[in-house]
């Protein structure tokens, strides 16, 4: 998925989902109540493939929305801790390699994943290939004062990511979508307010590409 990855450490995989829980916890209620409101786009979807899901945080949390979950992470560390804390259907896979036939599930849903993968446009390409319906990504936002502060991070996580701001997904996404695929974006964590906004700036950015029916 990149190199030097830094999520094949097992005390970084042991603790990762300690931040939600603690100073992260306003955060990622934000985070989750912003991909729950692109969710709410596809009435339709059942089953999500989330790529790059890591411990399962995010995993969990959409399969207690009702649905059907596949968790995909390249880490194997990851994929043992996701099993151990959430018993997930969990799959060791390549984002730029999915081991899927095309089309296999409803939604792809990829939060804080791109900005650790190497080659963006290939992983793009496989979500879509991969997508009935539609993709959901959830990415730090460069343009925010969030983005400034993980930038200035020594740490093995944050030292490796590539960040993006709302434009530069759009164009990336674009590349694979038509006139007829519906593409919007939200951002939260903003500093003053714990709502979203179009707005481009706030920290985290919440995009979803809706894919036109005549594509299916």
């Amino acid at each position: 998925m990149t190199s030097n990855l830094p999520f094949e450490n097992p005390n970084i995989a042991a603790n990762y989902e300690t931040w939600y829980f603690t100073e992260g916890e306003k955060a990622a209620s934000q985070e989750k109540s912003l991909i729950k409101h692109l969710l709410s786009r596809y009435d339709r979807a059942r089953t999500i493939l989330e790529v790059g899901s890591g411990t399962g945080y995010f995993s969990h949390w959409m399969e207690g929305l009702g649905y059907e979950i596949f968790a995909l992470d390249i880490s194997r560390i990851m994929i043992w801790e996701a099993n151990r804390n959430h018993r997930l259907t969990c799959i060791q896979g390549d984002a730029m390699a999915l081991p899927f036939p095309s089309q296999s599930f409803d939604l792809i849903v990829m939060i804080t994943t791109l900005e650790f993968i190497s080659d963006p446009i290939q992983a793009l390409s496989e979500a879509f290939r991969v997508a009935r319906q539609g993709l959901i990504l959830g990415v730090i936002n460069k343009h925010s004062l969030l983005g400034w502060r993980y930038r200035q991070k020594d740490g093995p996580i944050w030292s490796v990511a590539k960040l993006y701001t709302p434009r530069e997904l759009i164009r990336l996404v674009s590349g694979f979508t038509s006139e007829q695929d519906d593409i919007t974006y939200k951002t939260a964590l903003w500093p003053f307010f714990p709502g979203t906004s179009k707005f481009p700036w706030g920290g985290f950015i919440g995009l979803s590409v809706k894919l036109s029916s005549k594509r299916r």
